[in-house]
């Protein structure tokens, strides 16, 4: 009776040893699998992406994939990592296209496998709509912001320069948009002598830069609308100690703003990455619940100055240790 009494309690636990690495197991294979592509890796714009992600990964119970180009302008590697995201399986998809006319085929084989798929930054040439959906920087917002301050600098009276209207990037036109009819419209005394095109190449776009200052050498300010562009321009400058006084405003850098360093950087319009990156990750869990989610979605652009860039805001807007996701976070942290 008793040799049966044991074996019985031995069968029991071995039963729940098996119940509770089944449990384990399950658990995991159940919870939902999202590919996350970004422009490129390891940049302070796209890092905080990476927060932001995991941050919402950890709220709905979701696993992120992240993978990404090593080089913006590496467009072919982009479209395998989004066909790769097809043929492995994954429930949801966000995207931040590296060119918006490129994109649009991997994004319409991953919704015609039924994949919601978020575009995140810059929109693509495509409607929202099904399980297309767009959480988009506010370029327009961008646009208007650096006019006013570019108006308020110049005291409604001096000249501009437009740098790094990218036509591959749909943000940038609208940015350039955006700042030339706000000018019109409120600053008519502000004359933009110069517009030029841009691109992911640094030496490129420092010598679009230079060829810049030479043309305009009673220029007031350069408006760069994309990183390569500003990153050329504050080289150029500081290889011309004649020209401190000209003012720069720049879009999305990829690293941190050290205006110290950079005398001639007055500002930076940078987009909220890391709330975009959160709000995907809520929205494809939502969806795949079957919950109404916005189409679209707009985020307003931050400002950061001198005088702001150490605030906590700005540093939570900008974190890049993607493992808080993975930990309990709250506002404070």
């Amino acid at each position: 009776m008793r040799r049966t009494h044991t074996a019985s309690l031995a069968a029991t636990s071995v039963a729940a040893l098996l119940l509770l690495i089944c449990t384990s197991g399950c658990g995991r294979s159940s919870q939902t699998r999202i590919a996350f592509i970004p422009q490129t890796d390891g940049t302070m714009n796209w890092e905080a992406a990476h927060v932001g992600a995991e941050i919402g990964a950890n709220h709905t119970g979701s696993v992120i994939y992240w993978n990404a180009p090593t080089r913006e302008d590496d467009v072919e590697a982009q479209i395998a990592l989004v066909d790769r995201a097809i043929e492995g399986g994954y429930r949801g998809l966000v995207l931040a296209p590296d060119q918006a006319l490129a994109l649009i085929s991997p994004v319409r084989r991953a919704l015609a496998h039924g994949i919601p798929t978020v575009i995140v930054g810059s929109p693509l040439a495509i409607p929202a709509g099904g399980d297309l959906f767009y959480i988009l920087n506010d370029d327009q917002y961008g646009g208007e912001l650096a006019a006013r301050r570019v108006g308020e600098m110049l005291h409604g009276h001096g000249t501009v320069a437009i740098l790094g209207i990218n036509p591959d990037l749909t943000g940038t036109i609208i940015r350039a948009r955006a700042f030339e009819q706000f000018l019109a419209d409120h600053y008519e005394g502000v004359q933009i002598v110069d517009r030029r095109m841009g691109s992911y190449n640094f030496p490129h776009e420092q010598q679009v830069a230079e060829d810049t200052l030479r043309a305009h050498p009673d220029l007031d300010v350069i408006v760069d609308l994309m990183s390569p562009s500003v990153d050329g321009t504050l080289s150029a400058l500081n290889a011309a100690p004649a020209r401190r006084s000209i003012r720069v405003i720049g879009f999305d850098l990829t690293g941190w703003p050290i205006f110290q360093r950079s005398p001639n950087l007055d500002c930076v319009i940078q987009e909220n990455t890391l709330s975009m990156g959160r709000q995907a990750i809520e929205l494809i869990h939502s969806r795949l619940n079957r919950q109404t989610v916005p189409s679209v979605t707009y985020l307003p652009p931050k400002l950061i100055t001198q005088g702001n860039v150490n605030s906590d805001e700005v540093r939570g807007m900008l974190s890049q240790d993607w493992t808080l996701g993975r930990r309990r976070w709250s506002s404070s942290q």
